[in-house]
């Protein structure tokens, strides 16, 4: 795939879980991409499913996906930090 299109594919798939597409970060999409590929690619870009099944993958996701969803303001570090002791971690 190249770059324009990885481009495309993540903004359409983080612009689900933000409010305004203008909201999502070049950083979140970056650090986000391989998540969208590896857990919730069976849901079409832009889809309600999108951020429901990044909800459910909460646990796997990487540690730079969660931390660019933190930084820009997509998810609390309290929400990370109850989920990450709910786990035991």
């Amino acid at each position: 795939m190249n770059t324009t299109i990885i481009a495309a594919i993540t903004f359409a798939v983080l612009a689900a879980s933000a409010t305004q597409a203008s909201a999502v970060s070049q950083a979140v999409k970056m650090a986000c991409i391989g998540d969208y590929l590896s857990y919730c690619s069976a849901h079409s870009p832009g889809s309600p499913g999108v951020r429901s099944c990044f909800r459910a993958n909460g646990s796997k996701l990487s540690k730079g996906c969660v931390g660019a969803l933190v930084k820009a303001g997509m998810v609390s570090q309290s929400e990370v930090s109850r989920r990450a002791a709910s786990l035991g971690r």
